[in-house]
């Protein structure tokens, strides 16, 4: 059976109102989220705050009141309907270079618990999401693999807190001979397979494509369909360790990422000539941020090559970004319609048209047909359809 799964969420606070991830939104509690993923059409969300210890009273809670039922296999389902998959992300602290974030994936409220005491040995603060870790990548994973989980490189191309963005050039370096037991890295929003297939170590991986959404409304915005037996912890650990059932991905064209391109942070411009640009090509000053693509140009080593069991890639533009497109016409849009991803991907135009009117029921279409322009993003500012 077919799952929409986006495995990267962050919550706000936990349901008493204390913070858990400061720049993510209050609003982003646990039954807000599960909420959201219904009417965004996610089947399977991977909450990456859960070692937090109130989140995890939160969770048994739930449990005890019946909201949540734990699986046979793993993880949690939230009223029949959407599967929680506990996650942990890390800031690495251990490494000799860089602070990359790395995702810990466990199979129960157990196991999590179990982690979450272990790693408050080695952060500051266990209640507040993505610590610096004192240990090195390595470390974090033999841990991981002691309670039958495992890790994924978070958003590994990004000029800050990632792996190939300022940690290092090969991924198999860092972690070493345990690097077979990486089964999956996540793409981030301003990367694709086409970019990410241009270096070679990266061709028995599978890609992850999630939202890393920092707000109720970002959940989605970029996903996974996977065909599992089961939408369990235990379904999607195989999945990924045996690169089968990765149906699609589904992401944001990489131009609308907000770390696409070099940015100058003298004269605020984002590059737009050919990569990899070290230097602003305006004012010809070194003080940039690396972009997305032109990290990747640095450090390919051959040209795209797809494996064969590389899933296709499906460029989505959510609503938001959609010109025309408020809070109202996608609550009408949501009401009258469906679920956001049935209204990007498979709503006929007629359909639209008939509950928004011509124009914006083909500014939806022309955005699902990649029939726009888009300007690049760069330095923490996404891309924009023009």
């Amino acid at each position: 059976m077919y799952y929409n799964a986006d495995l990267h969420v962050h919550l706000g606070r936990t349901k008493s109102g204390k913070p858990v991830k400061i720049t993510a939104s209050p609003s982003l509690t646990v039954e807000n989220i599960f909420e959201k993923c219904v009417e965004k059409g996610i089947d399977i969300v991977g909450i990456v705050d859960c070692a937090v210890p109130e989140i995890l009273d939160e969770l048994e809670d739930l449990v005890k009141n019946d909201v949540l039922r734990q699986l046979d296999g793993g993880g949690l389902i939230y009223k029949d309907k959407i599967v929680l998959q506990l996650v942990s992300e890390i800031e690495v602290g251990g490494e000799l270079a860089g602070s990359p974030h790395l995702l810990c994936f466990l199979k129960d409220i157990e196991s999590m618990r179990a982690f979450s005491k272990i790693l408050s040995k080695y952060i500051n603060n266990i209640n507040l999401s993505t610590q610096k870790c004192r240990l090195n990548s390595i470390e974090i994973l033999k841990i991981v693999r002691d309670f039958d989980g495992f890790v994924v490189p978070a958003h590994v191309f990004t000029p800050y807190k990632s792996y190939y963005g300022n940690t290092t050039d090969r991924l198999s370096r860092v972690f070493e001979k345990y690097y077979d037991e990486v089964f999956a890295i996540e793409l981030g929003l301003s990367s694709d397979t086409y970019l990410a297939d241009m270096i070679s170590e990266l061709s028995y991986k599978v890609f992850l494509s999630n939202s890393d959404a920092h707000s109720l409304q970002k959940i989605g915005r970029e996903f996974n369909v996977f065909d599992l037996p089961s939408p369990d912890f235990k379904s999607v650990k195989l999945t990924l360790k045996s690169r089968s059932g990765i149906i699609r991905n589904y992401g944001l064209n990489p131009a609308l990422g907000k770390y696409h391109r070099t940015f100058c942070l003298d004269c605020s411009k984002i590059s737009n000539t050919n990569p990899p640009i070290h230097k602003c090509a305006y004012c010809n000053s070194e003080n940039v941020v690396f972009g997305v693509l032109d990290r990747i140009y640095e450090i390919k080593d051959q040209k795209i090559l797809h494996p064969a069991f590389r899933p296709e890639y499906i460029y989505q533009i959510p609503l938001e970004f959609i010109p025309g497109i408020g809070p109202k016409t996608v609550k009408k849009l949501l009401y009258e319609v469906g679920n956001e991803i049935y209204v990007l991907h498979e709503a006929p135009f007629e359909q639209l048209r008939e509950c928004i009117g011509e124009k914006l029921a083909k500014n939806i279409v022309d955005a699902r047909y990649g029939n726009v322009k888009i300007k690049a993003g760069g330095g923490g500012i996404y891309g924009k359809i023009i």
